[in-house]
């Protein structure tokens, strides 16, 4: 699998670079196109899931440090590691599929080739379910008012079930998403101001902490490939949802060229990023014991994550499989997708599907997205020099899309 996973990154990396030499100044229009701080809003909250929440205290910055287990981690700090994992050049995968699908797709039109089509939803379902199973299994380390902090009880499940049911009823009308990707991306800011406050960091001492992320722009090559099997299971799991995340943040591009849409990727989610684990791993450096309110909070938060996650992926895999609430009506569709994906969520928790194996097949995915346009759509794709015509820059869409 490793060797998978490499020549996947190495090929995505070039594409990126292809599409940004050929294109460089051409103008990305989405169907539903939305201001900047709205588009930035929704992916960055669509894009991300509940393990931006709970994996850094409960799990990264502890594996991180202990290099006499793991050697790979010894050249940087586990700030820099906790970053490379999550922001900057990683994104870049976003920008791919973006790009792709608001451009691209609409003249090559590779998804919609039915058994891709059948592929290519199975695996946003698989992958949104795995976002739920993430959610089950750490949620017992932050609701320690509610367990022991280790085990899953049955009112995890319950939580978790709840969780998705009201995904589902969000992914029912579009305009929910700038209501969630706004109202969490705020929430988001409350619980990183908030956690700073309790810390009792000054700026100087956040700014030195912060200064710890300087270790990954220092060693952002030895980033791209596998340093061990986890940071292998994080690529597989990017891999798993830029596929999806492009087919659905495309649709709100507001007219950035090119080389503005890679760049807005690649920065404006790596700052509020870069921030939260600076101030995460001030807690962890001096052993700071969060309060029940910070429990909560990072609860409620992880919540609202999750029902982005959900909410956009719901709405995508429904949409290309025609199975809308419009079609089947709302209580059969919120109800047929809870029911779905929280099975399904169950089965990852128990390491019965694994996230890497959706991975692998994105990853055959792009191979075979590619083989097809040299084959087929060589011409068409190379003669492009705008936005599909039907995308006009009209911000008002999105009021009327339901």
């Amino acid at each position: 699998m490793t060797y998978l996973i490499s020549a996947g990154i190495l090929l995505a990396f070039a594409l990126v670079a292809f599409c940004v030499i050929k294109w460089w100044n051409l103008e990305v229009v989405g169907v539903t196109p939305v201001p900047l701080f709205t588009f930035i809003a929704i992916l960055f909250t669509s894009g991300l899931d509940v393990g931006l929440v709970m994996f850094p205290l409960a799990w990264d910055f502890p594996l991180y440090a202990d290099t006499a287990t793991e050697p790979a981690y010894g050249f940087t700090n586990p700030l820099a590691l906790e970053f490379g994992f999550w922001g900057f050049l990683i994104w870049g995968f976003y920008f791919l599929t973006t790009f792709y699908f608001c451009v691209i797709e609409p003249r090559v039109k590779f998804f919609e080739i039915p058994v891709v089509k059948w592929i290519n939803n199975i695996v946003i379902i698989g992958t949104c379910a795995f976002t739920g199973a993430l959610f089950l299994i750490y949620l017992p380390y932050y609701a320690t008012f509610m367990g022991d902090g280790e085990t899953v009880i049955p009112a995890f499940y319950v939580i978790t079930f709840l969780v998705i049911l009201f995904a589902a009823f969000s992914s029912t009308d579009i305009k929910y998403v700038r209501i969630l990707s706004l109202g969490s991306t705020g929430l988001f800011a409350l619980l990183i101001l908030g956690m700073w406050a309790y810390s009792g960091m000054g700026l100087g001492e956040f700014a030195g902490t912060a200064s710890n992320i300087g270790g990954y722009f220092a060693n952002i090559h030895k980033f791209v490939l596998p340093l061990t099997d986890y940071h292998e299971f994080y690529l597989f799991w990017w891999f798993a949802w830029s596929i999806m995340i492009g087919q659905f943040t495309s649709r709100f591009v507001g007219g950035l060229k090119t080389w503005q849409v890679l760049a807005a990727l690649l920065i404006f989610p790596s700052i509020p990023l870069g921030v939260w684990f600076s101030v995460l791993y001030y807690y962890h450096l001096n052993e700071i014991p969060t309060t029940l309110v910070i429990n909560i909070s990072m609860v409620v938060v992880g919540v609202i994550f999750v029902i982005n996650s959900f909410d956009s992926l719901i709405r995508l895999y429904t949409d290309n499989l025609n199975l809308t609430s419009k079609r089947f009506g709302k209580l059969p569709y919120i109800l047929g997708n809870a029911v779905v994906l929280f099975a399904l969520t169950v089965a990852f928790q128990s390491q019965w599907l694994q996230i890497q194996w959706i991975g692998a097949v994105v990853i055959g995915l792009y191979v075979a997205c590619l083989i097809y346009i040299f084959v087929n759509k060589r011409e068409e794709v190379m003669a492009i020099k705008a936005s599909p015509e039907e995308n006009d820059l009209d911000f008002s869409k999105i009021e009327t899309v339901h």
